[in-house]
């Protein structure tokens, strides 16, 4: 092979598999460094350089100027060294240019192979580094393989794994040589090669599938801002953008519904719900739980709880099929949601308006004031400390411990007469029990052998005289 040949292959080699030149000739440098230790010995003095003009590999072996020679592999007398180099001195180091073609075919198979090894790794961290940077991207790969029910796609230059946790359930994965999209969920390196992970039930392949239709949310202009799915049945997806002009969820839809039916088809057939973010935590779950309506939401925000009032007519229907719908809201808005409906929402607040005015002290005006403050009840009062209560407007000064004291009593008694009916109750079951068990005829006992019952003649004795 000669030099202008060699940098043929080496420029074919970096186009077709991508390499980096300089990592190529670094792995050629080594691997003729390696066949001349083969051929000269296991010592490190030697030095390769690949010269990329010429195409020349320049061999050098390092040897010690000495005296008298001791050892061949390592030194080279004074007057071997003045005739390579007239001003070689004692003690110094002479390179010793060797001729690569005569390393031998032993020396060159283990050439070949350095390179090829190398090779391999460069090739392996090439498609590592491209694809650790692509994760949450969606991918286009042929069914290559199916292994215990994992898919193997190809992607080309390397394969990727779709796990059968990955995979929409009661989805039917088609045959060998059909494409298929998924996303790309991670990339790692393991001792066989780079691996790569997909997925069809991330809720980020949903926002992927949408970002691929809508042009506004490539482009930034409207913006993807929550996604909840339950793989194969039914997904929410929360959209808004900061131009005035624009709907977020028509842009989604699209016309006549074209773009969200194209990512419909692409999860064979999981229903969508497109709805319009809002920072108000309050229209945000109304929208989240359509198309129920929803009367009045309840916030609590020191633990991120929602108590959503809807038409006693709209309850299965804000809860969903086995609790979807709300499950679905939830993970949407990121917030726990109690669902209830109208009829049973008004009774708890008149049951707990009329604890408010059984206190002692409290009026309407002053229950009109702790309800509207958020205390509906007096258990909702013994929740807070009392200087808590004193910061409600209109609360005359010095009353809120007086109301929280009262509230404190109120709710004691009641517990106290709950527990007390409760043990009333347990007392009369076990008296009706125990009546009962006394009541209950008693059984026969066992008679002695030969003996007859009462008002009985034995079957086998003799007949009495009369």
């Amino acid at each position: 092979m000669n030099n202008q040949e060699l940098k043929r292959i080496i420029d074919q080699i970096c186009r077709d598999k991508g390499l980096d030149r300089s990592v190529l000739i670094i792995t050629l440098e080594e691997a003729i460094r390696s066949a001349a230790k083969r051929k000269y010995g296991l010592s490190d003095n030697f030095e390769v350089t690949f010269n990329e003009e010429t195409g020349e590999i320049d061999v050098f072996h390092f040897k010690e100027v000495v005296e008298e020679v001791t050892s061949p592999g390592t030194q080279i007398s004074l007057e071997e060294a003045k005739k390579l180099d007239p001003e070689s001195a004692l003690g110094e180091e002479l390179g010793v240019k060797l001729d690569a073609s005569n390393f031998g075919r032993i020396a060159a198979q283990s050439a070949k192979q350095v390179i090829i090894q190398r090779m391999k790794d460069a090739e392996r961290d090439l498609i590592f580094d491209e694809y650790k940077d692509r994760v949450g991207e969606i991918v286009n790969g042929i069914i290559q393989r199916v292994d215990k029910g994992n898919i193997i796609l190809n992607l080309g230059r390397s394969e990727a794994l779709l796990p059968s946790s990955e995979q929409i359930p009661r989805e039917t994965y088609y045959h060998r040589g059909e494409r298929l999209r998924a996303l790309i969920i991670d990339a790692k390196l393991v001792s066989r090669g780079p691996q790569i992970i997909l997925s069809r039930t991330h809720p980020d392949f949903l926002a992927a599938l949408f970002e691929a239709e809508v042009p506004e949310i490539s482009e930034g202009i409207v913006k993807i801002v929550s996604v909840a799915r339950e793989p194969g049945s039914r997904a929410k997806i929360a959209v808004t953008t900061s131009d005035n002009e624009i709907d977020p969820v028509g842009a989604c839809v699209g016309l006549r519904g074209s773009r969200v039916q194209s990512v419909v088809q692409e999860l064979k057939g999981e229903k969508i719900d497109i709805i319009p973010y809002s920072a108000d935590i309050a229209h945000y779950v109304a929208s989240a739980l359509a198309p129920a309506g929803v009367i009045r939401v309840v916030v609590d925000e020191d633990v991120r709880s929602l108590e959503v009032i809807v038409p006693d007519e709209q309850l299965s229907l804000a809860i969903g099929r086995k609790g979807q719908n709300v499950r679905l809201a939830s993970r949407l808005v990121g917030w726990r949601i109690d669902v209830k409906n109208e009829s049973k929402y008004q009774r708890a607040l008149k049951d707990g308006y009329q604890s408010l005015l059984r206190l002692p002290g409290v009026g309407e005006v002053t229950a009109d004031l702790l309800f509207e403050a958020g205390y509906g009840s007096a258990k909702d009062i013994i929740e807070v400390e009392p200087e808590q209560l004193s910061m409600i407007d209109g609360l005359p000064q010095g009353k809120a411990k007086q109301i929280w004291d009262a509230a404190k009593d109120y709710v004691d008694n009641l517990a106290r007469e709950d527990a007390e009916e409760a043990a009333r109750e347990a007392m009369a079951k076990d008296f009706f029990s125990q009546k009962a068990e006394r009541e209950a005829p008693a059984a026969p006992e066992a008679l002695e052998p030969g003996a007859a019952a009462i008002g009985e003649t034995p079957a086998d004795g003799p007949d009495e005289a009369l």
